[in-house]
């Protein structure tokens, strides 16, 4: 029961970078590029202090880290500038179908041969991603933020791709998210950053408690749960800001995003449960 509680608040945790992110983003307490400096800082500033209860180093001298910090500013970038247009919920699903279909296709890739469920699963979710993206009424995707999250999305499947290996994930993680501050100092200043009190407040939170102890407290589970296990739970994670997205924010998802919603889980479930693939987490 302990373990399912602790897995449950970890995806409540994932979902709520949405709900904070919309809620800053499109509520003009704070713009995009700002959020997005705040939630790096902040998650850099509690990893880093998590790393220093638990004891060890810090990485920062490795091969995949560059990628890694690249990866993750992309991810960063890409998630807060998609917040200024698109539904928490609908975001949340485009980012978690793009970000499994791309390891799908990575897996294939490397020479690990898909069997016919995978391959149907991810068919079945390709089209429910093609639904959410498809335009016209009803709510569906803004372009512009839509092609947004899919760099978020590619961002976040490269950086769980190029940690795969890491032989302590929370260190890597940590020494990732104080890489990327300047990466993002670079690409970002000089964008007319706007910071306002509320703004910085729900960055901190989302940076330092959803994404920063948020991750801390996945690694803590993660080893406790089978690869296959792991992959499904976080099918909940666009489910949970859907329905947060409607209750916090009073974003009503249409009868599309909906069926894009079931397409999409469900073929990711139907794939992950015939056999366990790697699962990237958001």
């Amino acid at each position: 029961m302990r373990l399912a509680l602790l897995t449950l608040l970890t995806m409540t945790a994932f979902a709520a970078n949405s709900i904070l992110t919309r809620m800053a983003v499109d509520g003009g307490h704070i713009d995009a590029a700002a959020f997005a400096l705040i939630r790096v800082l902040a998650g850099a500033v509690v990893l880093g202090m998590v790393l220093s209860l638990r004891g060890g180093g810090l990485p920062l001298l490795r091969r995949n880290r560059l990628p890694g910090a690249f990866s993750l500013a992309a991810y960063m970038i890409g998630f807060s500038l998609a917040y200024m247009t698109l539904d928490a919920g609908l975001g949340a699903l485009i980012l978690f179908g793009v970000v499994q279909i791309t390891m799908f296709a990575h897996a294939a890739l490397r020479g690990v041969p898909p069997t016919l469920r995978q391959l149907t699963g991810a068919g079945v979710a390709f089209a429910g991603l093609m639904l959410a993206l498809w335009p016209g009424p009803g709510g569906q995707a803004d372009p512009v933020g839509a092609a947004l999250m899919i760099v978020a999305g590619l961002g976040w499947a490269v950086y769980t791709i190029s940690g795969r290996a890491a032989s302590d994930p929370l260190a890597a993680t940590s020494a990732n998210f104080l890489l990327c501050l300047p990466i993002l100092l670079v690409l970002l200043v000089g964008t007319g950053l706007r910071f306002g009190l509320i703004g910085v407040g729900l960055g901190i939170v989302c940076g330092g408690l959803t994404s920063g102890l948020g991750y801390a407290l996945w690694y803590s589970v993660l080893p406790r749960l089978d690869q296959s296990v792991a992959a499904v739970v976080q099918l909940s994670v666009p489910i949970i800001a859907i329905l947060a997205g409607a209750l916090l924010l009073g974003e009503m998802p249409s009868v599309l995003t909906l069926a894009a919603a079931a397409l999409v889980v469900g073929g990711i479930f139907w794939a992950v449960t015939g056999r366990a693939v790697p699962a990237g987490r958001s």
